[in-house]
């Protein structure tokens, strides 16, 4: 069954996540390291020293939110990165963010759809995706249209949360996911949906192996996936 933030309601999953994060994105980057206390930032250092090898000049960030993950790769030297997403609301956040820190020559934010990118095949030496592939509507068909917009020879970075397997650590953050993290949400964001679609949103996602049967299913070569904070998301890659 599909997990979508807002049930009571009869729209896609596509339209209610859009939704959500228009709801929240006014408080999402303060909520975002809250509650993950910092560590968040850390697993983004991480993801984009895995495209050292290849340098690469043009980079998609999918799923881009309030363009974290596209700033954070500027560390790279790339010539331009664009991040795409489909909340306005995350967008008007990200483009306020890139132009106080005068940054618009380098970082293109704009409104897209994962699944359907407006993008020609190869253009992109990488690809990028932070907590995004699990708010796909389809999942394999976001995942086959990052392949396909890579060019030959390039990679894709994938972030996502993940279910952490060693006691006692599994038990005290399921606890602290489905209980103590919905509630804070609640209050700071005003949105009681968001932060109860994000827990439920991970158990039913495929992590691990499953994920990387997935990519491989689709053509993506050397696929690696690295737990990061003992399991709680992992760092998955892969090649065209």
């Amino acid at each position: 069954m599909m997990v979508v933030p807002y049930k009571e309601e009869h729209s896609g999953k596509k339209e209610q996540v859009a939704k959500m994060f228009n709801n929240i994105s006014g408080r999402y980057d303060f909520l975002n390291h809250f509650l993950s206390l910092g560590i968040d930032i850390r697993w983004r250092k991480k993801a984009i020293h895995a495209l050292d090898s290849i340098q690469p000049k043009l980079i998609l960030d999918v799923a881009t939110g309030t363009g974290d993950f596209a700033i954070q790769s500027l560390t790279l030297n790339p010539d331009k990165v664009i991040g795409i997403d489909i909340s306005d609301g995350m967008l008007a956040v990200g483009r306020q963010k890139i132009k106080d820190r005068q940054l618009e020559l380098k970082v293109e934010l704009q409104n897209g759809d994962s699944e359907n990118l407006p993008f020609e095949t190869n253009k992109f030496d990488a690809v990028i995706v932070a907590f995004g592939v699990r708010n796909f509507e389809n999942l394999e068909k976001g995942l086959a249209e990052m392949f396909r917009v890579v060019r030959p020879g390039g990679k894709v970075i994938i972030l996502e949360f993940s279910k952490p397997t060693y006691f006692p650590f599994k038990q005290l953050y399921n606890f602290y996911f489905k209980f103590v993290l919905p509630k804070i949400g609640k209050v700071v964001s005003q949105d009681q949906a968001a932060y109860t679609y994000l827990p439920e949103s991970v158990q039913a996602f495929p992590d691990g192996n499953d994920f990387l049967k997935i990519l491989s299913g689709l053509g993506y070569k050397n696929t690696t996936c690295k737990p990061l904070t003992f399991g709680i998301s992992s760092l998955y890659t892969g090649i065209k």
